[in-house]
């Protein structure tokens, strides 16, 4: 059971989140520039003191339990993220898309992701909370996720080959150059996309792909509507800041992936047990916590002995 939220709160909150946005994009990041790695280290610390403000807010008006399942959807909801930075690097390598174009391309690719989020949080807990069952479906999924995970595969990021790019050129016409940081370009009396709009294409479906394991992952801790939806707003939020931040230092957390397949793990095997044992919340998130700056000591630990060894 969770707490029904008034129609007013998820209004307010609502607002409040386009009001953010608007002045993010609006304000402080009119023109298109290079975000540099001081501007984004301050962005993403705003955006975590944004989020904890919200979890204090969320102590005081729910209390102690609903603030630590708000707190652990959040943690994993960025520790996945992560994910995405690699996967942003790469787009942007392919597409060979200036610095100074990329913040614009993730803000609109964060906007596009809320938006799906939001149904596929509404989506998930509509059916769970009709057909039950549903729940081992998604521990299941969960588990095969994580193992999926840790077993080694190639790296196929031949992006040329994608069915995206394929149907997009195809449906659209496109130019092949860049025209300042516009999404369309009206060339010959003819509107055209541009690669940075193909670029977005790109983005949404990725987070698309990452959205399938991340909400069930957080419905496995919490499937309160609201401290799902809100936990995944604040984790997004401050992705584009994260990604400026930590671009230069992708291969740093390279044991963070593992940590990542565990937690899957974990909390898919916590829903495949829900129904004859209930963990308590303050163990779950110990339990992430853990595990999560394991894997980070660890990258660090082994990134130290490499450079010792060179």
């Amino acid at each position: 059971m969770y707490h029904e939220t008034s129609l007013a709160v998820w209004v307010g909150f609502v607002i409040f989140i386009l009001l953010v946005l608007l002045l993010d994009l609006g304000v402080f990041h009119k023109k298109s520039h290079t975000v540099g790695f001081k501007e984004s280290i301050i962005w993403s610390g705003v955006w975590i003191a944004l989020a904890l403000a919200f979890a204090v807010i969320i102590l005081y008006w729910r209390g102690q339990e609903d603030f630590m399942l708000f707190l652990t959807g959040y943690v994993i909801e960025k520790s996945l993220s992560v994910d995405n930075l690699f996967v942003f690097l790469l787009i942007f390598g392919f597409f060979k898309i200036p610095n100074q174009y990329q913040h614009k391309v993730l803000f609109y690719g964060i906007l596009g992701a809320l938006i799906m989020r939001a149904f596929f949080i509404w989506a998930g807990i509509a059916i769970l909370t009709k057909f039950e069952w549903v729940i081992y479906i998604f521990g299941a999924f969960l588990v095969y996720s994580g193992i999926k995970m840790l077993m080694p595969h190639a790296d196929d990021h031949d992006l040329e080959k994608s069915w995206v790019i394929n149907w997009t050129k195809k449906i659209f016409p496109t130019t092949p150059h860049f025209h300042d940081d516009k999404f369309f370009v009206k060339l010959n009396g003819a509107w055209m996309i541009t690669p940075l709009f193909i670029t977005l294409i790109f983005v949404e479906f990725s987070d698309l792909v990452f959205a399938i394991d991340s909400i069930p992952a957080i419905i496995g801790i919490t499937n309160d509507p609201f401290l799902v939806f809100t936990s995944n707003v604040f984790a997004i939020l401050g992705l584009r800041s994260l990604y400026f931040a930590l671009k230069g230092f992708a291969d740093m957390f390279h044991y963070l992936k593992y940590g990542l397949a565990l937690i899957l793990m974990f909390i898919g095997a916590k829903m495949l047990i829900i129904h004859w044992f209930h963990m308590p919340v303050a163990v779950t998130m110990a339990v992430i916590f853990t595990v999560l700056l394991g894997s980070v000591l660890l990258s660090i630990w082994s990134n130290r002995k490499k450079a010792k060894n060179a």
